[in-house]
């Protein structure tokens, strides 16, 4: 599971300019640092990056598919990601730029609502 969420946010952060790897917070290489702009951006801002971190990881796992064509199936998993988020997980990837233990089984069920194959480990 933890490469899954590796992946969409490595794909979020070069996408935006930033240099993260998609870690948990117990296992992250020590030259990770965090976008600080996560700590200010709005839900709907980190939505947006998830959704974009989403569209480039799933065109590379499906590669005869568009990272336009996924538009519509990550702004899904994005959404039902974010929305699923406690107060708490959300603190904590605005924290460490990446999703905890518990976010992250979340993270794998949107993957799954929406119809997205699960990057494999």
């Amino acid at each position: 599971m933890t490469s899954i969420i590796r992946a969409l946010l490595v794909s979020a952060a070069l996408s935006v300019g930033a240099t993260s790897a998609y870690a948990a917070a117990s296992n992250m290489p020590t030259q990770y640092q965090p976008d600080p702009a996560l700590k200010t951006e709005s839900v709907s801002q980190l939505r947006a990056r998830v959704s974009q971190a989403c569209s480039i990881t799933q065109a590379k796992l499906q590669s005869s598919v568009s990272e336009a064509s996924l538009s519509r199936s990550c702004d899904c998993y994005a959404g039902r990601t974010m929305r699923s988020l406690s107060a708490d997980e959300l603190q904590a990837y605005r924290d460490t730029g990446v999703f905890n233990e518990t976010a992250r089984a979340k993270a794998l069920s949107a993957l799954d609502s929406c119809k997205l194959p699960r990057p494999q480990i």
